[in-house]
């Protein structure tokens, strides 16, 4: 008895559309912001002039993986390699772009404050503070992709170095404590938060600059880029 072997083309079937967005943080007076983009106006386009992450399609020619086509998206809108990118999740349906079926793939970004510029003039941009951005209507399934990054960030806050890559090197800890408090939306013990950060060594001493008031204090770096320090526990279990 044969057994008929069915071979399967790409080309049978409808390929869906593939993006990837990316969600680009930093923190600007004291508030975590998000980068936006103003998508295309026009009667072909889906979502018009509406407020959007920041993405587009995955280009066979010019992305090697997800991650060099999120990386290149990030320099496009900002200009600059982001210190710290993570893969944050997969979005797909048939609803949820007009245009047809289709998936992207999502990042987190954390960009130091001085870098987070403009890099393309061709599109409109503009950070919003998080709480004001996830409460305007954004193109396609966006808000809920902006609220799992946003949920994402603030729990690995709890337990990880990822504030650091928010701020341009050498910081002070001060400085630094005080951009964990901007994302966790609360105080933090100074002398707990202290001993916590020089305890995990993670940082190393970049000399003495000038921190807060104007007065002398000691500067710290990362030892190591582009990886986040994993704490033994959680700021929510005592600082």
């Amino acid at each position: 008895m044969s057994v008929s072997r069915v071979v399967f083309k790409a080309t049978d079937f409808e390929r869906p559309l593939v993006t990837v967005d990316v969600v680009i943080f930093t923190v600007m007076a004291d508030q975590l912001c998000v980068l936006l983009v103003r998508r295309p106006e026009g009667v072909d386009e889906p979502f018009p002039a509406r407020w959007a992450l920041p993405g587009g399609f995955v280009d066979v020619d010019r992305d090697a993986s997800l991650l060099a086509c999120a990386e290149r998206k990030l320099r496009d809108k900002t200009g600059v390699a982001a210190p710290y990118l993570e893969q944050l999740g997969s979005w797909g349906d048939a609803r949820r772009d007009p245009r047809g079926w289709s998936t992207t793939h999502a990042y987190f970004a954390l960009i130091p404050q001085p870098e987070a510029v403009e890099g393309n003039a061709t599109t409109s941009t503009e950070w919003v503070p998080c709480d004001q951005a996830a409460r305007r209507r954004l193109a396609f399934d966006h808000n809920t992709i902006l609220s799992t990054a946003i949920e994402r960030l603030r729990s690995k806050v709890e337990y990880t170095s990822l504030p650091a890559f928010l701020l341009p090197e050498p910081f002070t800890l001060p400085q630094l404590q005080r951009v964990y408090e901007v994302v966790l939306g609360r105080a933090l013990d100074k002398s707990a938060f202290r001993k916590r950060m020089l305890d995990a060594v993670y940082l190393e001493e970049a000399g003495m600059v000038t921190g807060d008031h104007g007065r002398p204090a000691m500067g710290y770096r990362l030892r190591e880029r582009g990886q986040a320090t994993v704490f033994p526990r959680t700021f929510k279990s005592g600082e």
